[in-house]
């Protein structure tokens, strides 16, 4: 399969390399149908060190599940999925309070031994705690609103959250990016 690797700052690839597949009873193997560049992808763009071995890119993508392990039990092969920023067990401590960056078990796509979402698929890890199935068929027209789901619109909605943001409320939105307009 082909992916995006980087390599250092200004050195990305697109490169052939090893199929996605299941390593755990608790994967799945995702096929990309969207994937996008996220401002977190562009911080090692301008700085990273230069690396013989290389770092898979991207955690932002939906599509459409290949495999799922025999623990999988939210989705199976054939749904339409999104994908949240980060992966994670959605059982611990963390998870149960909503802090699933924070997972004791869970990692960031393009880690040592996992797949990023710039490629043909995915081995997603922990996949029943982290993949959320989207309720439509897979339709062109509302694949890119629906990739916003990935990172951009969570992220903001949790900052409103976050931010008591309500009617009749003052808010300050420092940045124009995606998440800020969010």
């Amino acid at each position: 399969m082909r992916a995006t690797v980087m390599y250092g700052a200004g050195d990305v690839r697109v490169e052939d390399v090893p199929d996605a597949t299941l390593v755990e009873p608790t994967d799945a193997v995702v096929r990309v149908t969207r994937a996008a560049i996220c401002g977190s992808d562009l911080w090692p763009y301008k700085s990273m060190e230069p690396t013989e071995d290389g770092r898979r890119m991207g955690h932002e993508f939906i599509g459409v599940v290949e495999d799922a392990g025999a623990e999988v039990m939210t989705v199976k092969a054939g749904d339409l999925v999104v994908a949240p920023f980060l992966w994670s067990d959605g059982t611990c401590v963390f998870c149960r309070e909503g802090l699933q960056t924070s997972c004791l078990h869970g990692g960031r796509y393009g880690d040592p031994g996992v797949d990023g979402g710039q490629g043909e698929a995915v081995r997603v890890p922990q996949a029943d705690g982290t993949l959320v199935a989207l309720p439509v068929t897979h339709d062109d027209a509302l694949m890119p609103g629906l990739l916003t789901l990935a990172d951009v619109m969570s992220t903001g909605h949790h900052a409103a959250l976050a931010g008591h943001v309500g009617p009749g409320k003052a808010v300050a939105v420092v940045g124009d990016g995606a998440v800020g307009l969010c």
